[in-house]
């Protein structure tokens, strides 16, 4: 999970991960149209989502498509926001407000 949450830290790759996301299966030269990056940029940034298995990879003839794999993201949502239940959350930040406003 390290590797997701590293992958993740840079805006670089989360927007590589949005475009994926608006539009799955694309090219390098596609992702790369429109960045303000270096293909060469793009590519290590690519590399650093597949490892984190965050984004995979087909070869269709000369081509190699990008594609989105949601799963390591929803298993962080599993592992480290669903724990912390919203009702539980909604009523302490209500609280945390609360006292707050009592300091003035």
């Amino acid at each position: 999970m390290d590797a997701v949450f590293k992958a993740l830290s840079d805006a670089s790759r989360r927007a590589l991960l949005d475009r994926l996301h608006a539009r799955n299966g694309q090219t390098l030269t596609e992702l790369c149209d429109g960045l303000a990056m270096t293909r060469q940029a793009v590519t290590k940034h690519l590399a650093i989502l597949e490892a984190a298995n965050l984004v995979t990879t087909i070869r269709h003839g000369r081509e190699k498509l990008h594609f989105l794999n949601p799963v390591p993201i929803h298993q962080i949502g599993e592992r480290w926001i669903r724990k912390f239940e919203r009702a539980k959350l909604v009523a302490l930040g209500e609280l945390k407000k609360r006292l707050e406003e009592g300091d003035d």
